[in-house]
């Protein structure tokens, strides 16, 4: 008796699953979704100009996923999205009508299908035959752009007819978009970089060190000489002049002369002068340095030949230039009767751009 009563139940449970599988298959036939045939790979649409209302070249690509007799392919251009079936919103302003099929390759024969063509939908047409699986591109000149900005999408289908009709063969959506014309303007405002001192390091003012220096004791057998740097950038158009302005040096009513033309360092002979080059005779001063194109004035640039003027240019560019740093060289020769006492002179250093 119990042994009946389990296969009565076991085969409830059969019927009860064979029911559940039907439902499940009746429901799936219900909800199976529309099919476009395979999905087209690397879909592409890139526009030559993407602002909005003008005139643009679109390259179509896309990669043929398996070996398939192709006859026609169709681009359709809506507004509101990419889903092939869905109700297409035309893009405002937007015409394909007149394109120019100005280049293909991969599957290639195709001219554009008048008959299947429009506004927003194109065709590509030719002798159906077959397509291998890889890349293909289509070049369309003459498309105008929707007239208003934003985010506009393209329906892609292949079909192994002539003209569109039938099944599609594969199909895929992409997207691309439009804008208004973007201007971007900027000023650069000038600038005069310029400072002075003793030392300055790593072409950094911040680092510049020191507005007094002491030549020591004067000797009519020896050259005294000492030096301090200077540190310059611009971006004028026409550069800059870098001045000298200041008195020789004196003491009360006793003076050492300065060298008003440029000479080499004589011990002995009264001079005051300076360079901006690197000297042998005596040993001191460094060339200009740095990536600026600024260069040391005539007179002040031979190495061992000194001069002093008041209101002199003793550099200058033509140029924009870089940092550019300068190392002044001074030199000091008395005689065996130069009177003594406290020698000092305070010289202004000008650098003017010219903006």
């Amino acid at each position: 008796m119990d042994r009946v009563i389990s296969q009565r139940r076991n085969l409830s449970l059969a019927r009860l699953l064979i029911v559940v599988l039907a439902a499940l298959l009746v429901l799936g036939y219900i909800y199976f979704p529309r099919a476009y045939g395979a999905q087209l790979p690397f879909r592409s649409l890139f526009l030559s100009d993407s602002r909005t209302g003008v005139i643009a070249t679109y390259q179509l690509g896309f990669e043929i996923p398996a070996n398939e007799t192709l006859g026609s392919i169709k681009l359709q251009i809506c507004a509101n999205d990419p889903l092939i079936g869905d109700t297409c919103t035309v893009p405002q302003g937007f015409d394909i009508s007149s394109a120019i099929l100005s280049g293909q390759s991969g599957a290639t024969g195709f001219a554009i299908l008048s008959a299947g063509t429009n506004a927003y939908t194109l065709v590509l047409t030719r002798t159906p035959a077959s397509a291998t699986t890889g890349n293909v591109s289509y070049t369309l000149q003459g498309v105008i752009n929707p007239s208003n900005a934003g985010t506009y999408y393209g329906r892609l289908q292949t079909f192994a007819t002539s003209d569109a009709s039938g099944s599609a063969t594969d199909s895929g959506g992409m997207a691309f978009s439009v804008h208004n014309n973007l201007q971007i303007s900027t000023t650069v405002p000038p600038y005069l970089l310029f400072c002075s001192g003793i030392t300055i390091t790593d072409d950094d003012c911040s680092t510049a060190s020191g507005a007094y220096i002491n030549f020591g004791d004067f000797s009519s057998t020896l050259t005294s000489s000492v030096q301090t740097q200077l540190l310059t950038a611009t971006n004028a158009a026409s550069g800059y002049n870098l001045y000298v302005y200041g008195p020789t040096m004196t003491s009360g009513n006793n003076v050492i002369n300065a060298m008003a033309t440029p000479d080499v360092s004589r011990p002995g002979i009264s001079q005051f002068g300076l360079n901006l080059v690197a000297n042998q005779t005596p040993l001191v001063g460094e060339n200009p340095s740095g990536v600026g194109v600024a260069s040391p004035a005539s007179n002040y640039d031979q190495p061992n030949f000194f001069k002093y003027t008041s209101g002199d240019v003793i550099a200058f560019t033509d140029h924009p230039s870089d940092y550019r740093q300068f190392t002044i060289s001074y030199i000091v020769n008395v005689p065996s009767g130069q009177m003594p006492g406290v020698y000092v002179t305070s010289l202004t250093y000008l650098c003017l751009a010219n903006f």
